[in-house]
């Protein structure tokens, strides 16, 4: 089998044999004849899975097809993840077994999948990825992202006629664009053809197809020489662009089937399941390539050989004709109450009560199995076939506030608006305004955010919710006024006063922080929002175990909500856990698209530990680009990060000037914090930058305005980051400042800040030529800087050291940094004891992955068993 013009991209698919690649093209550029290629050249096991319009609002429907064929290879896992998997798709019987658990759902794909793939080669083909529901598209990608070295490939197929290379699920996975064939190969496979055409009408073709294989091959079976002349004179213009040409051609080949065909075809084509006691009318069709049957039993369906076919069919008769086709698919499917709604809402001739319950019935289901896209979708078709206006709005809301869960903000806006069109329910209008305002949170339209959610919270039952979600968008947005009028309307929420000033009355939020942690009754969304109090009161060691917490919960339930990842990485960097906030950023930007706030969020989560860890240009890159994305100037919270992390990795490189220009953009032309909460950390940096390059003066006045800012209630980090400041910029009075930096130890809660303070002490000590004083701090602060593999500043440590008078045998790094932050991730699970099963669900990775990082990263920390791993992380200072 070879492929005319496509040699290049043939090889590329052929040498998938572990690992992802998106093949993407407009319609007929090839796709599914590469993904055939690779199926016939395959040595091992193929799985399928081919999207479908009309299942595409079906939760699970792809992954229904996908195990089909291995259901009881599934014995082999675990009860949960059986569960689960067997759930989602419908094969463990009618009871009800709630919302699937999506990420135990990913956890145990991955797993069924790698088992296969231990016993032969196991290529897993996906055409048509832009028509696979929601939910299978997550668990698959969700797999996919944790291939990891084994005899696994998948391999799909997705259109590309907007620029976008693939749905959001399979953002960042390597792709192979299919563009237009070159002249030469579109000559070469025009002439391949049982009928070439020749003279005007062959450059006709040519001119048409521009280039598409699909195209090339359809014109020239219409139009070969044997075909029939095409229509009008010999000018391009006169013909039809090439996907409407291509439909019309389609369709016309209908006239050569039976009238019994033509009627099967229509069925199929609203509906591609509905091939059941068809497949004897079916049979010419298949006889002439328009489509095949595939599957067997309750799997089997028609599968066309192109999507427009399908539509070419489908539209070919009248709009009576296919109502009449969907009302006699709907009377056959009394048992399948989805997709009978779905005929029904097709064949509808107007509004229509029953149909649009029926269709909310079929969001709440999808709703439960996770299908937040599909329910949707449905309550919009709901609210279409609604009589009563006040009905339409309210369906129309409750779709707004199910596509929040999707990310989408254009939907959820265009979803209200039609919904404030339709009614003057204060109700509704306030929920339509809540819903926009949430999802606008996470987008850079903190302003508009915040207007919609102040209307919203004019409705006593909104309230709370309303001004909890502007405590965010204000902390985001960073404006004063923002804060200052959201907090005035407060009214005692403990969440909303720390969020909009996590300095006034700190102590006090600090004390209620356990009572709210119990009353949340392990509610992963209140302990997330907890977290989140504890990280900004400056609590960080209660926020991570709180973090902690949510995350296991959060998982159980299986889903993950957009930004957790983000708010809780900064709780892991500050608390030294450098590793977990890489991955928390990781693990976010899947959730990010379309949403430039966020990106951004993450790119500067992403830019402090490279910085830290001395990958400056790396870090550069990932923090210019959250500056890119946003306006520096409304979303604060993020620009604040960034250039936090370009300070640092100017420091990092020993170029103080600027870093002295990014610290001095924390805070206004004033010396006001540029964000009332996350400015203020940076002030000793400032300093530090200060006395090297000249700013002594300004710099010691925004430490003396901070100081009084903070005055009446300063976090104990805060604390030391200004005596700290004071200590470097009034060096004949450090040593009182540097000490009560010291005293407190709670400050064993920030590690890195904590042996920046005793590295600064030590040269102060050195300089005072107090060297026998200052080579204990020195070995503390180097071995600090080791274990969190801070290697710009263990070199600078080991310099001081060599200064004191002691010649350090060269360090090497702590074996844990040298590891991946997942493989760390796996050492502190196998050295609390779990099995590789168990850190496998946590961690959504397979065993045999987990058993791989294990193996490899043994000899890297000096160990032979899993015993050993706990004294290794005492060693480390991570245990």
């Amino acid at each position: 089998m070879t492929i005319v013009g496509r040699e290049r991209e043939s090889a590329a698919v052929l040498g998938v044999t572990s690992g992802v690649l998106i093949v993407t093209g407009e319609p007929g550029a090839g796709k599914s004849t590469l993904l055939a290629l690779a199926a016939d050249r395959h040595q091992g096991r193929i799985l399928r899975m081919t999207g479908s319009e009309s299942e595409a609002n079906l939760p699970f429907a792809g992954l229904h097809q996908l195990l089909r064929p291995i259901l009881d290879d599934a014995a082999r896992l675990p009860a949960r993840q059986r569960s689960a998997l067997l759930g989602a798709i419908g094969a463990i019987g009618d009871e009800d077994t709630g919302p699937p658990d999506r990420l135990l759902l990913g956890v145990a794909l991955l797993a069924l999948l790698s088992d296969l793939a231990q016993r032969s080669p196991l290529l897993v083909l996906v055409d048509d990825l832009h028509w696979v529901d929601t939910g299978s598209l997550e668990a698959l990608a969700f797999a996919a992202r944790r291939i990891d070295g084994e005899p696994l490939a998948v391999l799909a197929g997705t259109r590309d006629t907007t620029g976008t290379a693939a749905p959001a699920a399979f953002s960042g996975f390597p792709t192979l664009a299919l563009g237009p064939l070159d002249a030469s190969a579109a000559v070469r496979l025009l002439d391949r053809q049982p009928y070439p055409p020749t003279g005007g009408r062959r450059m006709r073709i040519l001119d048409q197809a521009a280039g598409n294989p699909l195209a090339l091959v359809e014109l020239a079976r219409a139009y070969g020489t044997d075909g029939p002349a095409p229509a009008g004179d010999s000018t391009a213009e006169d013909l039809l662009p090439p996907t409407d040409r291509l439909m019309r051609l389609y369709a016309a080949d209908l006239d050569a089937l039976p009238e019994a065909t033509r009627r099967a075809l229509l069925l199929v084509a609203a509906d591609e399941r509905a091939v059941t006691g068809r497949i004897e009318a079916l049979a010419p069709a298949e006889a002439a390539g328009l489509l095949r049957i595939t599957g067997g039993g309750d799997a089997r369906r028609a599968r066309f050989r192109h999507p427009l076919i399908r539509s070419a069919i489908y539209h070919s008769v009248p709009l009576a004709a296919r109502r009449r086709a969907h009302r006699d698919l709907a009377a056959s499917l009394t048992g399948e109450p989805d997709r009978r709604a779905w005929h029904l809402a097709a064949a509808a001739e107007g509004p229509d009560e029953e149909i649009a319950a029926a269709l909310e019935e079929s969001a709440g289901r999808a709703r439960t199995r996770g299908g937040y896209t599909a329910a949707v979708t449905a309550l919009e078709r709901a609210a279409e076939l609604s009589p009563a206006p006040h009905a339409r709005a309210r369906r129309l809301v409750a779709a707004a506030r199910e596509a929040v869960a999707t990310g989408q903000p254009h939907w959820v806006r265009e979803l209200a608006a039609r919904a404030r069109a339709l009614t003057d329910d204060p109700a509704l209008v306030a929920e339509a305004s809540l819903r926009v305002g949430q999802v606008l949170t996470l987008s850079a339209e903190h302003d508009t955010a915040l207007t919609l959610l102040t209307r919203a919270a004019e409705d006593p039952r909104l309230r709370r919710t309303a001004i909890g979600l502007a405590s965010v968008a204000g902390f985001y947005s960073g404006d004063e006024d923002h804060r200052l009028a959201i907090r005035a309307r407060a009214q005692g929420d403990p969440w909303t006063l720390a969020v909009t000033d996590p300095i006034e009355a700190r102590s006090e939020r600090v004390a209620a922080l356990p009572a709210l942690v119990e009353r949340a009754d392990g509610d992963p969304a209140l302990l997330n929002s907890l977290g989140a109090m504890a990280w900004l009161l400056d609590e960080t060691a209660l926020a991570v175990r709180i973090f902690d917490d949510a995350l296991d919960r959060w998982r159980l339930r299986g889903t993950l909500p957009t930004g957790l990842g983000c708010t809780a990485g900064w709780a892991y960097l500050d608390h030294g856990l450098w590793a977990q906030a890489r991955l928390a950023a990781a693990n976010t930007v899947s959730s990010v698209a379309g949403l430039p706030h966020l990106e951004a969020a993450v790119r500067s989560l992403e830019a402090a530990p490279l910085a830290l860890t001395g990958r400056t240009a790396e870090a550069r890159t990932a923090a210019s680009a959250a500056l890119s994305l946003v306006d520096p100037h409304r979303s604060r919270a993020v620009a604040v990060r960034a250039r936090w992390a370009l300070g640092m990795a100017a420091v990092a490189e020993g170029d103080q000037s600027t870093a002295y220009e990014q610290f001095r953009l924390l805070f206004t032309p004033d010396g006001d914090p540029v964000h009332y909460a996350c400015s203020h950390a940076g002030v000793a940096e400032l300093a530090a930058a200060a006395v090297r390059t000249g700013h002594h003066a300004e710099a010691a006045a925004i430490v003396e305005r901070t100081e009084k800012r903070l005055a009446d209630d300063p976090s104990p980090r805060m604390r030391a980051l200004i005596h700290r400041a004071h200590a470097l910029l009034d060096p004949p009075r450090a040593e009182p400042h540097f000490t009560s930096a010291l005293a407190d130890p709670a400050g064993r809660q920030w590690p890195f800040e904590r042996a920046q303070i005793l590295l600064d002490h030590a040269e102060w000590l050195r300089r005072a030529h107090r060297i026998t004083d200052a080579r204990p701090l020195l070995h503390t602060a180097l071995e600090t800087f080791r274990r969190l593999g801070a290697h710009p500043w263990t070199d600078r440590a080991r310099a001081e050291l060599r200064a004191a008078g002691v010649d350090p045998a060269p360090t090497t790094p702590d074996a844990l940094t040298s590891l991946t932050p997942q493989q760390q991730h796996i050492i502190r699970l196998a050295a609390k004891g779990l099995s590789n099963r168990e850190i496998g669900e946590r961690l959504f990775l397979s065993p045999r992955t987990v058993g791989s990082h294990l193996y490899r990263s043994f000899p890297k920390l000096g160990v032979t068993a899993r015993s050993q791993l706990r004294d290794v992380l005492e060693a480390s200072g991570q245990s």
